[in-house]
């Protein structure tokens, strides 16, 4: 099966796309300079159309087919990052409990590390136990501002 790619704009920076008939499989931000894709392949559309109503302000679930390429307990772990709720935040420690072992809390991260599909499945609403921002695979200044964007009180900073 072909998988098809788009490059679109967002306040974070050009994103990258990419999918096929089996559903997303891939949703980055890059800090190239890549130019934004003049023509969205058809299986990539509504992909492209729910993120920009996310930026927007105007979505707060996705409803798209994901097909991540990953373990079985990394796709565990992305699953569980999906019933975190816009506009909430949980600990690694909470996340490797839902997962179902609390010892497993490094593996966890890991696999949160790994996600494919940043804000699609929300890493990024995974913090310290402390309340601390941790590592985030698009750098933290994104992880602060997607936490912003999504609080539901609207403050200067957050963190």
């Amino acid at each position: 099966m072909n998988r098809e790619q788009v490059f679109i704009k967002t306040p974070l920076g050009i994103a990258k796309l990419e999918g096929d008939q089996e559903g997303l499989t891939s949703f980055v931000v890059l800090d190239g300079d890549e130019q934004p894709t003049t023509v969205i392949p058809e299986v990539l559309e509504d992909a492209v159309y729910q993120l920009r109503e996310y930026f927007e302000g105007e979505r707060k679930r996705f409803s798209l087919t994901l097909n991540p390429r990953g373990t079985d307990f990394q796709k565990r772990v992305w699953e569980e990052l999906q019933q975190i709720p816009y506009g909430k935040t949980i600990s690694y420690l909470e996340l490797s409990k839902k997962v179902g072992d609390v010892k497993a809390i490094r593996a966890v991260a890991a696999a949160n590390g790994q996600n494919p599909l940043w804000i699609v499945v929300p890493c990024h609403r995974v913090i310290g136990s402390d309340g601390s921002l941790t590592g985030y695979a698009g750098g933290l200044h994104r992880k602060k501002w997607l936490l912003e964007h999504e609080s539901p009180v609207k403050q200067t900073t957050l963190f």
